[in-house]
């Protein structure tokens, strides 16, 4: 893939029910995940009808439970080098949570936190034959059913800001006044607004923002599909809402939509 270095190019969930995942996240967002794995891994493609995939969902095995795996959303960084970037994040304080290892015919990839504990894979693909300038697109500032924004919640913002900026090339340019809460600031990659940093006092984590077409009516498949509505729907610039939800199995993630009704 020809994304540059430090692009969101890869959404994962992993979830101990792939089956029970796609029959929520199919309803509220309008994805269509694989309904069987294609190979031994139980590893299933999301599907945008029409146009291409937008992530993957990955089986959580007891094994993999037992060793501190849960539920969760987490995201890809393109890096140009997997193993240089691993000795940059040590060296500033983070963490390798899964060594690098090659996956024929996908890539390099490790799992990593960064100084603050926020989990997320860096990841260096391999095109695939013939079609080596493709491009991952499966962040978007404004499609429906991409992730649309990327949100850290960290302990400490300023030393994250340092570090994306210094190893993805990252820019933090703006912000908005929470009040008692503090700022959220906003990132920057390539002169496209992909995100925010904000503080917290609980576990440093990443949160993504899945685009959908109506927010009350991904709020309804929300409450049907037996997840919850944390936090919104709240309106954002550009006239649209978002929210905060957390899916049958717990998992968080964010939704950002228009009203409709």
């Amino acid at each position: 893939m020809t994304n540059p270095h430090g692009s969101f190019i890869w959404y994962e969930l992993m979830t101990p029910d792939p089956d029970a995942a796609k029959s929520f996240y199919d309803a509220v967002v309008g994805w269509d995940i694989e309904a069987q794995p294609a190979g031994e891994m139980d590893y299933r493609m999301i599907t945008i009808p029409g146009a291409g995939n937008a992530g993957g969902v990955l089986r959580l095995t007891d094994e993999m439970q037992s060793h501190g795996a849960r539920p969760v959303w987490l995201g890809y960084l393109g890096v140009d080098d997997v193993d240089a970037m691993i000795t940059a994040v040590e060296h500033a304080g983070g963490k390798t949570l899964m060594p690098a290892n090659d996956m024929p015919g996908v890539g390099r990839i490790a799992m990593i936190a960064d100084p603050q504990g926020a989990p997320l894979y860096i990841m260096k693909p391999t095109p695939p034959p013939g079609n080596e300038s493709v491009v991952s697109d499966v962040f978007s500032v404004d499609e429906t059913r991409h992730v649309r924004w990327n949100e850290l919640a960290t302990s400490d913002p300023d030393a994250a800001i340092t570090f994306y900026k210094r190893h993805f090339g990252w820019h933090q340019e703006g912000d908005m006044d929470m009040g008692d809460m503090g700022k959220y600031r906003f990132l920057q990659h390539g002169g496209v607004a992909i995100g925010a940093v904000m503080p917290t006092t609980s576990a440093s984590q990443w949160r993504y923002y899945i685009g959908v077409d109506d927010i009350d009516r991904a709020i309804a498949a929300i409450d049907a599909g037996g997840g919850k509505v944390v936090e919104g729907p709240h309106p954002i610039p550009g006239g649209e809402f978002s929210l905060h939800a957390t899916d049958p199995h717990g998992t968080a993630f964010g939704l950002v939509g228009p009203r409709k009704s």
